[in-house]
This record gives structure tokens, sequence and C-alpha cells, in this order.
């Protein structure tokens, strides 16, 4: 999950700066994971009163993050960032319902007490009225998923990203992922970049832009994920901000130039260890006494490294599905993770071509539902 940096200057219309490559020399016009919505122009124009359909949208999770800290932007200024891991399967299902009559403010949001969501759906109605130049209205906005909350899995930006898609779907709109950034770091103050395609790409939370694509696809992994902490959750937004000082910008630019090194040459290996050292700089604010135990059983069981989320409890063992025996180390690492007492969580692929499932497991969300943590 996000935290920590600048808060944002997005402007009160909810676009976003363009997707940018800071680095000299190289631009990205656009990072998107759907077609970019029609110009205006080219919108349905209903005739006048007629309301909105209902409209459904979906956001996935992730699994913490692989790099977070503070980072030179392209002009040198500090920025807040993060590089996130992907996650299939997780995520949140939203769908809006659109009252004829009802206020543009008034969102009744199932179940209750999803503040962000809510501040989400009206903000996305307010643009997408004026894009579509049909009324505003509120109505209802229903939220599934299986998204454990507080662990750092981006929890509440699938919430949001889910319900502004919704809500752009109830107006005939797809919107463009800089809008949407904006939308969703103006109804949580911070949002994960999970509005972009897979490409690992350097994020500044806060601000709703990228700093830098990375690469085209991160090296492929073999994670086992489990708990740190014993899955105690972490508020995101009281977390400290990063330090800014001209020793940490040095030591985490030169994360980032590894990383991207490591993304470049698909270097497994060069990605756990940056992963390693982002999570230990973080244990200076998380201080999961079990952090070491992670690392330690990641070493014996012949692991890259290891990744957290830096404002959660959700943690991974990082293998190279290329190396000889990577399934029995697999293996080996959840039996560890058992005789360290680290609740296990999932098994899963991430980064490199999408391969098929490599170990039959059932996720968190439905070990807790069973009563039954572990293997």
């Amino acid at each position: 999950m996000p935290g920590g940096g600048p808060r944002s200057r997005i402007a009160a219309s909810g676009s976003a700066p363009p997707y940018g490559h800071e680095r000299a020399g190289a631009t990205l016009s656009l990072v998107t994971t759907s077609t970019p919505a029609p110009p205006p122009a080219t919108a349905p124009t209903p005739a006048p009163g007629t309301a909105p359909t209902p409209g459904t949208g979906h956001a996935a999770a992730h699994h913490g993050e692989l790099l977070q800290g503070v980072f030179a932007d392209g002009a040198g200024r500090p920025r807040a960032g993060l590089v996130t891991l992907p996650l299939d399967g997780p995520g949140t299902r939203a769908e809006f319902t659109p009252s004829p009559g009802a206020p543009a403010g008034a969102v009744a949001v199932v179940p209750a007490g999803r503040t962000k969501a809510a501040r989400a759906a009206r903000l996305a109605v307010a643009v997408c009225a004026a894009r579509t130049g049909r009324p505003a209205r509120g109505g209802t906005l229903r939220l599934a998923g299986s998204v454990p909350l507080g662990l750092g899995m981006g929890s509440s930006t699938s919430d949001v990203l889910a319900t502004v898609r919704a809500v752009a779907d109830a107006y005939g709109l797809r919107l463009d992922p800089g809008t949407t950034a904006g939308l969703a770091v103006r109804a949580e103050g911070a949002s994960d970049p999970l509005m972009l395609d897979e490409r690992p790409v350097l994020f500044a939370q806060r601000e709703g832009r990228v700093l830098e694509v990375l690469g085209p696809a991160l090296p492929p992994l073999l994670v086992v994920g489990c708990l740190l902490a014993g899955g105690a959750p972490v508020d995101t937004l009281a977390l400290p901000a990063p330090e800014a000082t001209g020793p940490e910008l040095r030591a985490y630019n030169r994360l980032r130039d590894r990383l991207r090194r490591a993304v470049a040459d698909g270097d497994a290996a060069l990605l756990g260890r940056v992963a390693t050292a982002s999570a230990r700089r973080a244990q200076r604010v998380l201080r999961q006494p079990d952090f070491e135990a992670l690392v330690a059983l990641a070493r014996r069981t012949g692991a890259v490294g290891v990744q957290i989320s830096h404002s959660g409890s959700v943690a991974g063992v990082l293998h190279d599905p290329a190396a000889p025996g990577a399934e029995a180390r697999a293996d080996a690492t959840r039996r560890a993770l058992a005789a360290a007492r680290i609740p296990y969580t999932r098994t899963f692929a991430a980064g490199g071509p999408r391969p098929a499932p490599v170990h039959p497991c059932r996720c968190w969300a439905e070990r807790v539902r069973g009563g039954r943590m572990g293997p």
C-alpha cells in the first residue's frame, strides 16, 4: 500500500499529469490497461434527464512492494515512490446503480464504512457527468471481493479503482489511466499503480504519476507468500514520510538503478537483493519482529530474497523459477515458515510470461474462512 511523501497536487478536474518516463532522452506517452475514453464529442448524447444505466468495474490487488522509498524525479526533486509486486487473484468488484433524482453527493455504500470508495464515486460522477453532459446523480455502490484489509495489498486502491470504473461504465465511458489515477489520489490521499498494466513502474503514489517505466516486465519469480507480525494491520497514512536527505536519496537511487538493471537483464537474483535491501530499510519504521527470521529462512531454502509490504504485514520469499529445483525449494520454504510460526498465505508466479499455476493452494481469505492458517 502507498504511504509517505508530499501531498498530491492533482488539479481539481481530476486529471493527472501525463505519464512520462523522466529519465533523460526517453519518453512514454501513455501507460494503460484499457482503451482510453473517446473524445467527449463521440460520447453518446442521451435525451435531457436520462439517467445513467447501472455500471460495473473490477480492480486487482497486489502483494506489497519490491521497492519503496524516496527518489529524485527528472528535475532532481525528491519524490516518494514505489514499485509494486503484481498479484493475480484477489480483487474488488463494484456495481454502481444510479438513483433518479438523487443528488450527486448521495452515495450509499454496501458494505457500509468504505468511505474512500464513496468519495471516489462522488468524484467520478462529477467527472463523468461533465464529460457526457448527463445529470450528476448519486446512487448505490456495492462492493465485493477478497482483498484482506490492512495488510498492505492495496485494498483501498482496489476498492477505489473498481468504483471509478463502475461509475464510468454507468456513464458509458472508459477513463484513461491519468484521470483514474488523479481520482484515486483525491479519494484516498495516495494510490497504488493498479490502474496501469503489469509493466514495472516507479510510481509517485501521492501524486498519481509514473516517475519511470523500468522495462517491459519483471524477471520471472516464484513467490511464497506469508504474513509478518501475525498479520497485524497497519495504518498506512499514519506512517512517517520517508526522509529526503542526501544520503537517503543516494541510497534509494542506487536501489533504483539496480532494479532497472535487474529488469533489463531478467535477473531474478539481483531483483531479490534489491527487494531485500528495501525491506530491511523499511524495518526502521515497521520493526517487524520476525523479519530477520524470514530473511534467514529464505537464505536457507535457496531463495533470491524477500519482499514485503512497506505499509503492511504481507511478505513474500522470492525464488527464481528457472533455477534447478525451484518447486522443491518453494516446498522447503513453506515448511520453514511453518517451523518459524510465520503464517503461510499462497504461492504464485509473477513477472515474465504468464505461466500456468505452480502450486495448488487456497488464498489467505479462504484459509481464514475455513479457520485455518498455514500449509
